[in-house]
Parts: structure tokens; sequence; C-alpha cells
């Protein structure tokens, strides 16, 4: 089995308000969001570099295949609320740590963004401290990874986006967004440039719809859905040489053939490739001679 994947783009209006597009308020609240998100990401990587430990500690389990006590590396999942313990006020957990209070930096932001960029800091920071690894382990003095960027694109998980299209009327089609106005946060309603297209794809069932991302360009804007979709793929038969059957048409070619394979794993890369056109030309007008009909001399009436 094999998946499949594909993108279907919804464009945002941002036309003048005059020509039914979003105001100039609405556009500037896209552009906040993404800031906020950037440095709530921001956030959250630097705090597990500072405690790089966490991200390599192991967590025992018990295997119900082998029947005994084992350990695997700590999820994604018990980081996100090992970090929002540490970082995020709530009944049970009053003080957060300090020097790392997330509640009074970005204050009412969605625990659905929250834990978006939590998540996301921990693929940033994990792949990061993994290159780091391969590096030291490779002996290099140059070369060393970077740091993990904060930058990237939203992505509107439910709770955070919703869409309008039942209507006939083009004009009455939005998409409705958690966006943050640099107040707070509120749900705004973004006219789109819905089409045919768009629906027909979004609608077949053989694909399944993951969470949109929010695109921001200077002077556009667009939703885009990924999706996947599991494929049975057909197996490839290698085309394998029948030895025997060579063997008994022609033991040159054989010979010629196996010496040509043990020449090429010896051999360097252009000392091979020469060996192989020369055999292949050996072998090619042995096989012609072998072809070739044999011309029995006409006998002469007595």
């Amino acid at each position: 089995m094999g998946q499949a994947t594909r993108t279907t783009k919804l464009l945002l209006d941002l036309s003048e308000r005059t020509q039914g597009g979003a105001n100039s308020e609405k556009r500037a609240a896209l552009h906040a969001t993404e800031e906020v998100l950037n440095r709530a990401r921001a956030f959250y990587i630097d705090f597990f570099l500072a405690h790089a430990q966490k991200l390599a500690e192991r967590v025992p389990y018990y295997s119900e295949k082998h029947l005994e006590m084992r350990e695997r590396p700590i999820s994604a999942n018990e980081l996100l609320t090992w970090a929002e313990a540490c970082t995020v006020e709530t009944r049970e957990h009053p003080q957060p740590w300090e020097g790392w209070n997330f509640t009074e930096r970005f204050p009412a932001m969605p625990f659905i963004y929250r834990r978006s960029v939590i998540k996301d800091a921990i693929g940033k920071v994990r792949s990061y401290l993994s290159n780091v690894a391969n590096w030291k382990q490779s002996g290099k003095k140059k070369g060393r990874p970077g740091l993990p960027g904060a930058r990237d694109h939203p992505t509107l998980y439910q709770g955070t986006c919703s869409l309008q299209l039942e209507s006939r009327d083009l004009r009455a089609r939005f998409v409705q967004l958690k966006v943050y106005d640099g107040q707070g946060w509120r749900w705004v309603n973004y006219p789109v440039k819905c089409s045919r297209y768009f629906q027909q794809r979004l609608s077949e069932e053989a694909w399944e719809h993951k969470s949109p991302i929010l695109l921001l360009r200077a002077h556009s804007a667009e939703l885009h859905f990924p999706q996947t979709k599991e494929i049975a793929a057909e197996k490839v038969k290698e085309s394998k040489l029948d030895r025997a059957a060579l063997s008994a048409c022609a033991p040159g070619i054989l010979a010629v053939y196996c010496s040509l394979s043990a020449y090429a794993r010896s051999a360097p890369k252009e000392e091979a490739s020469r060996g192989a056109r020369t055999a292949s030309r050996r072998t090619s007008c042995a096989a012609r001679s072998i072809r070739k009909p044999v011309r029995k001399p006409l006998s002469k009436e007595s």
C-alpha cells in the first residue's frame, strides 16, 4: 500500500472593500496572527533548547508483546503535557517556572494555537538535536547545524477555522478564522474566491482531509488543504538473467557475464563502466554467432 498526497487551494478575497473583499483591518489581523504565533513558537523553541535533556528522556512501559517492562523515547504528546505544566497557569499549576510564564507573555491565546506551536517547537528542536549529534559523530569542524527558526505558516486546527460555502450566492461564501487583532482574539469572516473545482476536490470521499495551512504573501492570502489517499502499489518485478537457460545455449556468454559482475564489484566506477561496455559488445557478438544458422553444403547429384 502507498499514499498519494495533494493540496487543494482556496484564495481569500483581499480586494477592495467596495469590490466585496476584506477590509484593511481584517487583512492586518491575518499578519498580526502569523506574527504572534511565530513569537509563541520561538518561546517554546527556546524552552526546549534550554531543557534539551528532557527530549532525550526514556520512559518505562510494559510491553504486552514481550511480557516485560521496557523503555521507549518520550512521546511528543507527553512532552506537550509537560511543557504546558511548566509554562501555563492553571488551577493544578498556578505558578509556572520562573522566566517561562507563557500565559503572562501571551494572554488569552486559544489553547489550540498554543498546542500547535508547542508541537512545531518539539519537531524543530528534535530535528536540530539529531542533526547536531550526527555532525559531532562525523568529526567535522565546520558545518555545525544552525539553530531552528521560529517562522512558519500557521496550521488551522479544528476550532480555529470554519468554512461557509453552502450559499448559492458567491458573495455570501466565506471562511471564519480565529485571528489576533493586536488587542485580543476574535472570530472574523473572510470572503473567499470559491470555485466548483475547489468544491469538487474537497467533496471527494476517497481523499482524507488534513488541517488547512494559512499562507500569507505580500498581496494575497491562501488556505492550503492537504489531502491524502491510500493507493494499492503494483508490484514491480525485476527482470533477472536466467543463468540456466543461458548456460545451456552458450557457456561462453555466461562466463563473460560472471566475470563482468565480479569486475564491477571490485573495480572503480569508471573502469567498471568501460569494462561493462566492452563485455556487453562481446556478449552481443557471441549471442549473434549462436543465433546465426549454419549453412550445410549442397550435395552434388551423382
